[in-house]
């Protein structure tokens, strides 16, 4: 990340609510396509989440604690804050001096931006503004939330204009969490109703759904220069799994989330970039 910060533009995307499982799943099946050809290998990476719902698991990602990976460590961290003996800090992490990811990357010269999604995105409560409250600008409606079927769509609407906006030679930090695999997500699976209910099903539907879209939002993140890109979820959730339903709780289906890297190429053609195909990928740099 010492190579990458100050010379790229980073995009990190939080599939709030994403199961590893589900992930892993639909890319063996070619039901996620878009998502499929930037995953190394083709494949999600496993890894254990920073907290068990949306609030905690984001303060530790913003702290520079991404997903852990699944296997014994210590893991050398992209980005970390400047404390004396940390185990994780490694030769290429990106250290800084601030408390927080979000403002070490504005220090840097970085415009920080987030486009919020579930609850304790919505600043219309105290709670809502903390973690918006760290970025320079966000931004959250309705249409972003939970409850709106198009909601992916109108986040990556406001993500298309938030980038045409800026001077080119303004590096860009873009956080974006996706809020459409987060219960309510019966509407996405066709045939579905309210009274059906939300299901492992209903879950996957939403992310093809997001699938279907997220090419837009590459496009954009690379239509400047070269991008380093996070998608990963923040934790999973359980419909029923040993008998349990939802999250912050202590469950595999909860712990164990999808995590990918790798960079965006800009692209002179925007047909590509309208499809997701952006050049070279992979994964680089240091374990969250």
């Amino acid at each position: 990340m010492t190579r990458v910060v100050g010379t790229h533009d980073l995009l990190l995307v939080t599939l709030d609510t994403l199961r590893y499982d589900v992930a892993r799943e639909l890319a063996a099946a070619g039901r996620i396509p878009v998502l499929a050809r930037h995953l190394p290998g083709g494949v999600w990476e496993e890894r254990h989440a920073p907290g068990s719902f949306t609030y905690a698991s984001h303060q530790a990602m913003f702290a520079g604690f991404l997903p852990t990976p699944a296997a014994p460590g210590p893991h050398p961290r992209l980005f970390a804050a400047r404390f004396a003996g940390s185990e994780t800090t490694a030769e290429g992490t990106f250290v800084y001096d601030t408390p927080d990811l979000v403002s070490g990357l504005a220090a840097e010269g970085y415009r920080t931006v987030c486009i919020g999604g579930v609850g304790f995105f919505n600043k219309g409560g105290a709670l809502g503004g903390v973690l918006p409250g760290l970025f320079q600008e966000s931004h959250w409606e309705p249409e972003f939330g939970v409850a709106s079927p198009t909601s992916f769509e109108a986040q990556v609407d406001r993500a298309e204009r938030i980038v045409a906006g800026l001077p080119a030679d303004r590096r860009l930090f873009l956080f974006v969490n996706v809020s459409a695999l987060h219960q309510p997500n019966w509407f996405h699976l066709p045939g579905a109703t309210r009274d059906d209910g939300d299901s492992r099903a209903t879950h996957a539907a939403a992310l093809e759904y997001v699938d279907r879209h997220i090419g837009r939002l590459f496009a954009a993140a690379s239509s400047r220069r070269r991008c380093f890109a996070i998608v990963c979820s923040d934790h999973g959730t359980a419909y029923g799994d040993d008998g349990w339903t939802g999250h912050r709780l202590a469950h595999e289906s909860v712990w164990t989330v999808p995590y990918a890297q790798f960079f965006l190429e800009p692209e002179e053609h925007g047909e590509h970039r309208e499809h997701g195909q952006h050049g070279q990928h992979g994964q680089h740099g240091g374990a969250g």
